[in-house]
Formats: structure tokens, C-alpha cells, sequence
């Protein structure tokens, strides 16, 4: 039985229509929540293995938490969901910025400007992105902090670093097959998992079988994952002239709290939001509590 949606009423009342615009050879698919004549536009984009589906809950938040009414744009990133891969540049940092700053020149708002989101691996490419770039705003729920190579969970990442090199080694169909086990995704959900709500857990791990594997093929994967642990906020905080906001949770133990602070020194213009009792599934676990964050963040 699949476990129900603890935020599926209030997706509901969103509305939302689904579209494509060709960058850098991608067909790239985006939702857009909310009403074209919204007051703040927001281009949020998604973290490693994820697509639109993991911010609903965010976007379904804000919506309510917001008197003036918000336009959130989620794009599916290249290779992932329902977006085709980039076929002439590398699913790294470099080749995501650079389609996500084709993303922002096809759907800026010209009156109100636009926004610019990312949770966890989204947050660094939203960052370079952001760098030396006009925009009204960066907002980073769970940034990556610092590079996982560095980080606190370093022998973790070592095991998903080998993981990972077991997969490239394997003829084509058998390392892709590695890389959707399902055993392995569960793996990987548990320990991200903060919430003692049973149900919620339940629904996280059911959104990771769902959708942690609808990666295009073994190449993007891979790409995507050196680049999500070999990279982080901090080498392109500097460049960014925007307003900042960093939404941050007491208990990430990928991005913590004390590396966050250091972080947020980094930015010419930055503030930052901590979350209480949750961890890096911030949108999943306190969606909330995030909303509400960046809701203040517009009305700043």
C-alpha cells in the first residue's frame, strides 16, 4: 500500500501547469505553481537524484504563508525526471550553471524580478549560478556547507564514493541496475531521515523509491555525483551581489549548523533561518517551517 501524502490537500489547491523550453540542447520540463500575475517569483531548483516532486511541499507552504501571492518555478535538472540530458556539457556544476542561467533568461519575471532557490545539491549550483548575476534573491534550504569530502560524514561519503566507482566499472546495464537498487535507495533514505513520525517516515521512503531513481542513464548519475561531493556553497558565495538567505536545520548532519554560520560570513549580503528539530529533508520533514522562512525573506 502506498503511503499517503501528509501534504497532498494542500498541493491540491496550488494551481500549477506544466511546461518545456529547449536549453543547451535539453528538453528541459518545469512546473509553475501559482499565478502569473504573483507578486514574487521564485526558480527553485532540486537536489541530487530528486525532481519537482520533492519541493511540492515547500511550494504548497509558501502559497498559503504568503498574503501577496508567489510564482514558484521547478524545473526537472538535466538527466533527471522528466528532463532529457544536456548532450553537449558534463552534468557538473559548470554545466548546470550554465543551463540554469538559460532557465532564468527564458522565465525572469521583467517586473518584479526573479528569485533564485536550491535545496542541498541544488543549492550549489544555485549559487554558482547566482554568481556575479543580477537577481532579487538566493535562497539555500540545506546548503552544502562544505565539500562531503570535507564534511562531518566523510567515511560515509567514502562508501558512496566506491559505490559509485563499483557502478562505473560494471558493463552499462549492470552498473545502471546498482545504481536504482532498491535496497541501496532505502539505505540512503533511513539515514537521511530525522522525523519519529512513523507516517511521514513512511511517505519519505516511499517518495525516495519513487522517484530517487528516475536518473536518465549511468552517465548523468555519475557526473551529477562528483560534482554534488566534490563542490560546495562557499567557492561561489563571494560572487554573489544578491540578498541571501540560508534556511538551515538544527539537526543536518550533512550541511551542520556550525559550518553554516561560517558559511553565511562568506556572502556579502546574507541572513540566515534555522530550522528546529529536523535535518536535511528539511522539505520533506519541516516544508513549513522552510516556506514561512523564505515568506519573511520576500517581505524583507
Amino acid at each position: 500500500m502506498t503511503a499517503p501524502s501528509p501534504y497532498a490537500p494542500l498541493v491540491r489547491r496550488v494551481p500549477v501547469r506544466q511546461a518545456q523550453v529547449e536549453l543547451r540542447g535539453s528538453h528541459t520540463r518545469y512546473r509553475v505553481y501559482g499565478a502569473d500575475d504573483a507578486a514574487h517569483r521564485i526558480v527553485f531548483l532540486h537536489g541530487l537524484r530528486g525532481d519537482h516532486h520533492g519541493l511540492e511541499p515547500i511550494v504548497a507552504h509558501l502559497e498559503g504563508a504568503h498574503h501577496c501571492g508567489v510564482q514558484v518555478i521547478v524545473p526537472d535538472l538535466p538527466g533527471f525526471g522528466e528532463t532529457t540530458p544536456l548532450p553537449h556539457d558534463r552534468h557538473d556544476v559548470a554545466g548546470y550553471t550554465a543551463w540554469t542561467r538559460d532557465l532564468l533568461a527564458a522565465v525572469a519575471s521583467p517586473t518584479t524580478g526573479t528569485v533564485l532557490a536550491g535545496h542541498s545539491f541544488g543549492s550549489v549550483v544555485a549559487t554558482s549560478a547566482a554568481s556575479g548575476q543580477e537577481l532579487r534573491g538566493l535562497v539555500l534550504v540545506n546548503p552544502i556547507a562544505t565539500s562531503a569530502l570535507a564534511g562531518p560524514r566523510v567515511a560515509m561519503t567514502r562508501l558512496a564514493v566506491l559505490y559509485h566507482r563499483a557502478a562505473a566499472t560494471l558493463p552499462e546495464r549492470a552498473g545502471t541496475a546498482l545504481l536504482r537498487n532498491r535496497l541501496i535507495t532505502r539505505a540512503a533514505s533511513v539515514a537521511m531521515v530525522t522525523t519519529d513520525d512513523r507516517a511521514l517516515r513512511r511517505w519519505i521512503h516511499a517518495e525516495h523509491d519513487r522517484y530517487f531513481s528516475t536518473f536518465a542513464d549511468r552517465r548523468v548519475l555519475l557526473e551529477a555525483f562528483g560534482a554534488s561531493v566534490g563542490h560546495d556553497v562557499g567557492e561561489f558565495a563571494e560572487g554573489v551581489t544578491a540578498p541571501t538567505l540560508l534556511v538551515a536545520a538544527e539537526h543536518d548532519d550533512i550541511a551542520p549548523l556550525e559550518s553554516q554560520h561560517a558559511l553565511l560570513d562568506r556572502f556579502p549580503d546574507a541572513r540566515m533561518v534555522v530550522v528546529p528539530d529536523t535535518g536535511h529533508l528539511a522539505h520533506y520533514e519541516a516544508p513549513g517551517a522552510v516556506a514561512r522562512a523564505i515568506s519573511g525573506f520576500l517581505d524583507r
